[in-house]
């Protein structure tokens, strides 16, 4: 099974983490900007954090045989202090780099006229920079402001289809399936969606436009959740190439439009190729390695 787990806050995660995700098939990754989970101070914690994320996380990451790429935005939850709005004019230079392939996670948490504000500026930013939007959905009043979202993504005359409105579940998905912008679901282990609800919207609305992502961070959350999510498309009867369209060929088709994705292997983490025969014998010496950890050993 490959993988690309489209929303996933790796620099809250340990290696252990990384290694789990690439022995399930995990490849790529893309992690958005994040909020710290306790109020930053000033424009420099911004700063900061935002190399990270698309600099040395991103070397993290290779070191694992996984590809990383970022989405840089203010966090709709800090969007209502005065102290972080400063970073919107920090943004431009971000937007340029290589492994940014979106702009996000903005949008609504409390749907304040500050959230609404700095979401318009992200859309536009978006026009300016030609690069898809992470739009993230609050968790209270989820229908009313998954609505006031589209409204904003209407108004913005950034295309539906250079969109995604994260976080949906089961009461959101029909208003975005009909607006023209794609899909996200995080999968929790006790809230957000999980596998079997997941499944059964797949069952309904179909493959297309759907973006599957762990979505995790420093709280209660499972980097796993994505294959856990294959694997029950699996038993459910989907066929290989229904999971792969989901949990691959979706969010590539998706954040290419940034034209700054690369899936290409990393060296080193190729799939093991086992050497030619003659007449039944290698040239390898002791029994055969099969995978590139067993390689490495």
């Amino acid at each position: 099974m490959r993988i690309f787990d489209p929303h996933v806050h790796m620099s809250a995660r340990t290696t252990d983490d990384y290694e789990a995700m690439y022995a399930a098939g995990v490849r790529a990754v893309v992690e958005p900007a994040f909020w710290l989970g306790q109020p930053r101070t000033g424009v420099t914690s911004f700063v900061d954090y935002f190399d990270l994320i698309t600099g040395w996380e991103r070397f993290r990451a290779s070191q694992f045989g996984i590809r990383h790429h970022a989405t840089i935005g203010l966090n709709p939850k800090e969007a209502n202090d005065p102290r972080c709005r400063e970073v919107m004019a920090e943004l431009p230079r971000f937007l340029v780099r290589e492994s940014v392939v979106a702009i996000g996670e903005t949008g609504y948490d409390s749907m304040t006229a500050a959230e609404q504000d700095v979401f318009e500026e992200h859309m536009s930013l978006a026009l300016e920079y030609e690069l898809p939007v992470l739009v993230h959905t609050p968790h209270r009043d989820k229908l009313s402001g998954t609505q006031r979202t589209l409204d904003v993504v209407a108004a913005s005359g950034v295309a539906p289809e250079l969109v995604v409105v994260d976080h949906l579940n089961e009461l959101t998905v029909d208003i975005v399936a009909d607006s023209g912008c794609w899909m996200g679901f995080s999968i929790y282990p006790d809230t957000k969606m999980d596998e079997q609800r997941m499944v059964a919207i797949l069952q309904r609305i179909g493959t297309d436009r759907i973006l599957i992502n762990s979505a995790a961070d420093w709280g209660r959350s499972d980097v796993l959740k994505t294959l856990k999510t294959g694997e029950l498309m699996l038993e459910s009867g989907f066929t290989e190439a229904d999971v792969d369209r989901v949990l691959w060929q979706n969010p590539i088709d998706f954040y290419s439009q940034s034209g700054r994705v690369d899936v290409t292997p990393l060296p080193g983490f190729e799939a093991f190729i086992a050497p030619p025969l003659f007449e039944g014998n290698s040239v390898q010496r002791g029994a055969p390695a099969t995978t590139p950890d067993a390689v490495r050993a």
